[in-house]
């Protein structure tokens, strides 16, 4: 007997239908598998013979052979157990077949029957509405996140035995609760009023949040790079619910969406230590899985002691920066993630850290600081639209300084700017200035007569590649977005090319 089943599988972040067809016919006894499994799912035989036995039900005495259509399509992960036993079941007559024709099915088994959670299940719950399924029948701890998409009938069950029982007879399914999607636990941010003094780097941080600019912070170690890099997310705008759909997903795949989660509410910000790989940093593996870089989509990147990090793993970074996008090939396919991340990057100024400390003495040689800053490649830092000297304070300052002024007070300056932002452009267009492109920028950055005389003068100076000159237009308009100015000026140029140049050597 024949029976066929669906279910999806997740690759990068799109789901792809996969058709589970069992057929149960005479012969010797024999559990076979084809359609290019991977380990993990040729191992599922064992897994769904114990689950089937220990739920009470009788495993087929006849040959048994499981297809996973598409055939030249490599399948992966423990999500296929759930379809693979009712599949099996159905064949040998146990679930009605009828009931599983519009039901995608996902889970992994344990030996006793129990189902485990999967990962992946939010965008494979968006593939499953856009090809016209109508149910979802998966493990109990992810009913909340597949809950978000309207449209789907959500059965959350934790055993095969009962996952049998809803299908058999689809009223008791109906008398299940319906899931609610329940917003990740919030993060509490720290405050930027615990920074005292620096106040160049402050504002170079209210800027990057406002037109989501990249930023490098140069200086001592204990001059706060750190502390002010942490306290960025305070003062960026909440999530959108487009944005906050498109971070989850990506946290669903890589499996960090946590249980019984729905969507992520706190924007992501990812502070990776320098012994990362390239591969990590960038996503990878056989089927390509989302990296940090996709992980901080619609957050923010933390690359600190950005030097120490290895050079494949930092020139990972260019295509991310300029496109917004990650594409990592691999044999067996090819994926683009999403990655519009804003990069904050903190380095010291030379190997020992006190090149230019007021009180110390620095021992490096010239070539030694040269090596350590060439670690940045030029075309990375062309690609940082501010750099900004963070000096060491002193304890008497900081003994003195009062709070400086809360995230509460600069988020809603940050927000005011984005709105002005988004309001120049239709739905679903650029939203930040840091996006502007094309005729947008020629736009929307048009200077005065001051402001274009004095940039055009300090692009001769400064050497200034035509992508850094566009950088410094978009900062440029930000600021003017700051000020609640519609034409940008002098007086915006210039701010915006003091975080230009450059404090490395």
């Amino acid at each position: 007997m024949l029976a066929c089943v669906r279910t999806a599988a997740v690759f990068g972040i799109e789901a792809v239908a996969v058709n589970v067809e069992v057929d149960v016919s005479f012969g010797l006894p024999m559990f076979t598998m084809v359609g290019l499994p991977d380990t993990s799912v040729r191992e599922s035989r064992d897994r769904v013979r114990a689950a089937i036995r220990n739920c009470g039900f009788e495993f087929p005495s006849e040959r048994v052979t499981v297809n996973l259509a598409p055939a030249d399509v490599r399948k992966a992960g423990a999500a296929f157990d759930l379809p693979i036993a009712l599949g099996v079941l159905a064949a040998a007559g146990i679930v009605a077949c009828r009931a599983v024709e519009d039901i995608v099915l996902i889970g992994e088994l344990s030996l006793d029957g129990a189902i485990q959670a999967a990962r992946g299940v939010l965008p494979i719950a968006v593939a499953a509405r856009a090809q016209g399924a109508t149910t979802l029948l998966l493990p109990a701890p992810n009913a909340a996140e597949a809950a978000v998409v309207a449209g789907l009938r959500i059965w959350p069950v934790t055993s095969l035995a009962e996952a049998v029982r809803v299908l058999n007879d689809p009223a008791t399914a109906s008398l299940l609760p319906r899931p609610v999607p329940r917003a990740a636990a919030p993060v509490q941010q720290p405050d930027l009023s615990e920074v005292r003094g620096q106040g160049l780097a402050r504002r170079a941080l209210e800027i990057a949040a406002a037109g989501r600019h990249h930023l490098l912070l140069v200086g001592p170690p204990g001059g706060g790079k750190t502390m002010l890099a942490r306290r960025v997310p305070g003062i960026l705008p909440a999530l959108t619910f487009d944005e906050s759909l498109e971070s989850s997903a990506i946290h669903s795949v890589a499996g960090m969406l946590p249980s019984g989660a729905g969507l992520l509410t706190a924007r992501p910000f990812r502070a990776p230590h320098h012994t990362i790989s390239d591969v990590a940093l960038a996503g990878g593996g056989t089927i390509p899985r989302p990296g940090e870089i996709s992980l901080a989509h619609n957050g923010v990147l933390f690359l600190d002691e950005m030097p120490e990090f290895d050079r494949r793993a930092l020139e990972v970074l260019r295509q991310p920066l300029e496109l917004g996008s990650m594409t990592v090939a691999r044999a067996a396919r090819t994926a683009v993630f999403p990655a519009r991340f804003m990069l904050i990057g903190a380095m010291n100024p030379c190997p020992c850290g006190l090149r230019g400390h007021p009180a110390r003495e620095c021992r490096c040689t010239p070539l030694q600081v040269s090596r350590y800053c060439g670690r940045l490649s030029g075309p990375l830092r062309d690609r940082i639209d501010l750099i900004v000297d963070v000096p060491a304070v002193s304890s008497g300052a900081l003994a003195t300084a009062g709070p400086g002024e809360p995230s509460r007070h600069v988020r809603a300056r940050v927000e005011a700017a984005r709105a002005v932002q988004a309001g120049r452009h239709e739905r679903g267009a650029t939203r930040v200035n840091a996006d502007l492109d094309g005729r947008a920028l020629a736009r929307w950055c048009a200077l005065d007569a001051a402001g274009a005389e004095l940039l055009a003068a300090a692009a001769d100076r400064l050497a200034l590649s035509p992508r850094a000159y566009d950088r410094v237009l978009k900062v440029a308009r930000t600021i003017a977005d700051l000020a609640a100015t519609e034409r940008v000026g002098r007086d915006h140029v210039a701010e915006a090319i003091q975080y230009r140049v450059d404090v490395l050597p």
